[in-house]
């Protein structure tokens, strides 16, 4: 071998002696016979280096992996005959290989085992036993390799091909037959041997049994000396936990109910006889997270059979199986509130699954109620926060209980589900003990009683959130607890998370405030000063934005507060770009939900129109003034650093004013409120900065989506401004610009269709010119970004000539002059035919279906009809017969379906002279059966559209087998 290449086997090598190791490996991969001699300087142990015997490995592997079948009986009995001395080796040498090693070696071996066991090499395992005996080395390959085999054949989360699943069912049946009683021996043996000898070896076979019990017959396994053997390992510190792991995989095996709880039981029996259900003086929280893991399985199994029972109608032993259950109920509570939110979270399947058999229950007896409150009283303790949790800056632990949270969270919607009534007194006893003292409790007390109450509104769903009409016990307690909530003080509280979860609180509960107004100036006030927007913590401000804009949309009796809210968050309104790395109160994010809450209280209040024309005009000129001042500066600034922060908060000020406009509706027109005047002040103002030479991509992109709500909002009024828009817009572009440009127009175009058709004229070309530029421009052969953005930008063009054909407004194209008019069918046709992308094709069908529909009678352009039988038939032929037309795709189908609507309207425009003509000429021209052709022409002419859809998958499919 190339030794020097070796060298690079070492990951401490540089980087051309690793890439020569590299290439060396892709070299010996194509070889013929390279990997003979790996074979053989693993079998005579040539390389002391451990990179250098995982390479040999590696190319044994691939060999074995993808040629195997290529070699000869005697090379494939060469490559047992390395592996069984190599093993032989291990057993004898003094000093075990490195795992990486032995890992991959097992891997070899199970993939030699796959490939020979059920036909030349059916001794397998017991070759392997009769090598590695009871010696420490060989056990640890020997297990390794069974645990290798289980990955090639047994694990489910690999994906198999079909025949490999077939050939895996296949050697399981073997093996069950043939060794498994054998196999399940030898691991007693290693049990016995190695328990107070070799932990490792003990570990790594409770691992295999493990594995191994999902398939093989249980009672190999669950029987006297295993199980005592199992129960023995529970009480020795370095085997408990694999021993935990073993008996829950025992107890998730699939079988008989009766059984199944009989075997639940006796385990149960004797695991509680060994102290192992006193769990309050265990000190090993690892162990008791997996033994909380097992008392799960156990619950979950007994849970299923009872389901089983009730299902097989077996009332009896299902009377027997809920009593098994309801025995281990005490055991899952003191795991459930333990303060290891590992072995709390091990527990929630067996609790959730109890609640669900409570659920179907008609009546709940006593020892259940307990049990009921017990679950929700352990939630309760639960769901609170631990003094070391950071707040400001979550990291994975913070996100590991909020995911725990989440899940506790589903225990208490099944509570409720059991028993709402039980809860909701729990949760207002403990709500109002903590916040009516809330300034004397400790944070995360306070916190929980909030979260409480907020997880009411899930967990007692109503509609609309009517939590305050309907079941009188219901809405008082409620009413009672929120106004609680609004007067004690608590909003004040000097802690995040209490603040954050008093908002969130209020807002969820919005429809209190129609019960209770006289509380709406307290939670406003709360919202607008240190508690909420001007709080010291950047995360409470930022989420408070988000709430105040949805508390103000709820509210409807707003009139009276309106000018004094304005005038509080003026200052957090403003416009700053940073200066020296000073940031604002508010991220500019935050301000868009603070310039929407303002929009929606100017608009939704009941003052009269030239009042809220007064408001909007207040709230929207410092923006304007300030954005005049910043874009002067942008003009002259040099540093390209300083042009992006500049140009951004451009940007944010467009962004800003868009989203004031986002509180009118059909009722609530800018006209009707009297506020035009001001948006068309905000064009004025934002339009010239389309002429700007810096920042573009930037700047333009705000100025369009600011475009795009005033066509909505200022409908005609917003006309006048487009042309020079557009112009701007089309200088200088770039696919994506082009790209993001075509929705606007085809939003102006569908939205006032002919009023537009001057424009469009216009238009037209320029922007056709534009796109076929930005298409034509060469691009590097493997720039996938390019290739897309161009995909992409084709797309938008051929949605563009849709929305302009859909639009009654086809006159647009007609008027473009032949040559151009020429041109555009062109690209519909190369649309339709050329590109493999069947959403393309799809919209090249429908403009094309339009325009005949438009065109293709007698009146129609002159040479339009020419254009339909040389052009347009052809592509309804030549885009389904392209080997990239994939018909078991559903977006092709849907072009197809397109195809097939053209060819119906032709024939509908022309009728019988485009029959003739696709049976004289055409369809004899692509060599189709005159007995075919003469099917297609009848199915053609057949009213029934669907029916010729579906006739023309399947003679495509005819036609391309």
């Amino acid at each position: 071998m190339d030794e020097q290449a070796l060298l690079g086997l070492n990951p401490n090598a540089d980087a051309d002696l690793r890439q020569r190791a590299l290439t060396y490996f892709e070299q010996l991969k194509v070889s013929q016979d390279a990997w003979q001699v790996c074979a053989e300087a693993l079998a005579k142990g040539v390389y002391s280096d451990d990179h250098a015997k995982f390479f040999c490995f590696q190319v044994l592997e691939h060999q074995i992996k993808f040629k195997y079948s290529e070699l000869t009986e005697n090379q494939q009995q060469l490559i047992r005959e390395t592996l069984i001395t190599w093993l032989q080796a291990q057993t004898q040498n003094t000093h075990a290989e490195k795992t990486f090693i032995r890992n991959k070696a097992a891997q070899v071996f199970a993939l030699v085992f796959v490939t020979e066991y059920l036909t030349k090499w059916p001794k397998f395992f017991f070759d392997i036993l009769s090598i590695v005996g009871l010696n420490p080395r060989g056990l640890d390959l020997y297990l390794r390799i069974l645990m290798a085999v289980d990955a090639e054949v047994v694990d489910r989360d690999v994906v198999h091909t079909q025949e490999e699943s077939r050939r895996n069912t296949l050697i399981k049946d073997t093996m069950r037959e043939q060794c498994i009683p054998n196999l399940v021996e030898s691991w007693y043996q290693i049990l016995q041997t190695s328990q107070h000898t070799n932990s490792e070896v003990t570990c790594q076979c409770l691992e295999v049994i493990g594995a191994y019990v999902s398939w093989i017959d249980l009672t190999l396994i669950a029987n006297d000396r295993f199980i005592n053997m199992l129960l023995s390992h529970m009480s020795i510190e370095v085997l408990r936990e694999e021993a935990c792991d073993c008996l829950f995989e025992i107890v998730n095996k699939g079988m008989d109910p009766i059984d199944k709880t009989k075997l639940v039981e006796s385990l149960c029996r004797v695991l509680e006889s060994s102290g192992f259900f006193s769990i309050d003086q265990e000190e090993d929280v690892d162990f008791l997270a997996r033994f909380s893991k097992l008392v799960n399985g156990m619950g979950q199994s007994l849970i299923i059979s009872w389901t089983k029972l009730i299902k097989n109608g077996d009332l009896k032993s299902a009377q027997e199986t809920l009593h098994s259950i309801e025995s281990k109920v005490p055991l899952m509570l003191r795991l459930l509130v333990h303060e290891d939110d590992d072995i709390s979270t091990n527990i929630i399947g067996f609790c959730y699954d109890y609640l669900q058999i409570l659920k179907q229950l008609t009546l709940l007896s006593d020892e259940q109620k307990v049990h009921v409150e017990g679950i929700m009283l352990a939630v309760m303790k639960k769901l609170t926060f631990d003094e070391e949790y950071n707040f400001e800056n979550e990291g994975e632990d913070e996100a590991m209980f909020v995911e725990y949270r989440k899940q506790l969270k589903l225990l208490l919607d099944r509570v409720a589900q059991v028993s709402p009534e039980l809860l909701l007194t729990s949760v207002q006893r403990v709500f109002n003990t903590t916040v009516q003292n809330c300034q004397s409790k400790p944070f995360m007390e306070v916190e929980v009683a909030i979260r409480l109450l907020y997880m009411l509104g899930e967990a007692l769903p109503v509609a609309h959130g009517a939590h305050f009409s309907g079941d009188i016990a219901k809405a008082s307690a409620l009413q009672e607890m929120m106004r609680t909530l609004v007067t004690s003080g608590v909003s004040a509280y000097q802690h995040t998370s209490v603040s954050l979860e008093f908002f969130e609180t209020v807002v969820r509960y919005e429809k209190f405030f129609a019960v209770e107004p006289q509380h709406i100036p307290h939670v406003l006030m709360a919202f607008l000063d240190q508690r909420g927007l001007r709080h010291p913590s950047p995360k409470v401000r930022s989420r408070t934005s988000y709430l105040f804009s949805r508390f103000v949309k709820s509210l409807k009796q707003m009139n009276a507060f309106i000018e004094d809210i304005l005038n509080r968050i003026q200052d957090l309104l403003e416009l700053s770009p940073p200066e020296n790395g000073f940031h604002g109160l508010l991220t500019s994010d935050d301000q868009l939900f603070i310039y929407e809450a303002a929009g929606v209280l100017i608009v939704n209040s009941d003052i009269p129109g030239e009042q809220k024309w007064l408001l909007m005009r207040k709230l929207l000129n410092p923006l304007l003034e300030k954005f005049k001042i910043v874009l002067g500066k942008l003009m002259t600034e040099k540093n390209e650093e300083r042009q992006v922060v500049l140009a951004d908060c451009l940007n944010h000020a467009v962004g800003f004013a868009s989203r004031t406009s986002k509180a009118f509706s059909n009722k609530q027109t800018v006209k009707h409120c009297g506020c035009s005047e001001v948006y068309l002040d905000c064009l004025q103002t934002f339009l010239p900065v389309l002429s700007c030479p810096l920042q573009k991509e930037v700047l333009r992109g705000g100025v369009r989506t600011f475009l795009h709500r005033m066509i909505i909002c200022l409908e005609e009024e917003v006309l006048p401004f487009i042309p020079t828009a557009s112009e701007h817009m089309l200088k200088d572009c770039e696919a994506k610009d082009l790209q993001e440009f075509i929705p606007l127009i085809n939003q102006i175009t569908a939205k006032f269709k002919t009023q537009v058709s001057p424009f469009l004229q216009q238009v037209f070309m320029p922007l056709l010119q534009a796109i076929f530029e930005v298409l034509l421009r060469p691009a590097e052969e493997n720039d996938q970004s390019a290739a897309l953005e161009k995909q992409m930008l084709r797309r938008s063009y051929f949605a563009f000539l849709q929305t302009v054909s859909g639009s009654g407004m086809s006159e647009v194209i007609a008027n473009q002059g032949a040559e151009n008019v020429e041109r555009v069918l062109f690209t519909i046709i190369q649309g339709a035919v050329d590109y493999p992308d069947p959403i393309a094709q799809k919209t090249c069908f429908i403009i094309l279906s339009k325009l005949v529909e438009l065109w293709g009678g007698k009146d129609g352009p002159t040479g339009f009809a020419d254009f339909i039988y040389k052009n347009i038939v052809p592509a309804c032929f030549l885009a389904p017969l392209k080997p990239t037309f994939d018909l078991s795709d559903a977006q092709t189908v849907l072009a197809l379906s397109e195809c097939a609507v053209t060819i119906k309207t032709i024939h509908l425009k022309r009728g019988l002279e485009c029959i003739q003509y696709l049976q004289q000429e055409y369809l004899p021209s692509l060599q189709v059966a005159p007995d075919i052709i003469l099917e297609f022409c009848q199915v053609l002419q057949h009213p029934d559209v669907k029916m010729f859809k579906n006739y023309l998958k399947v003679f495509f499919q005819r036609a391309k087998t």
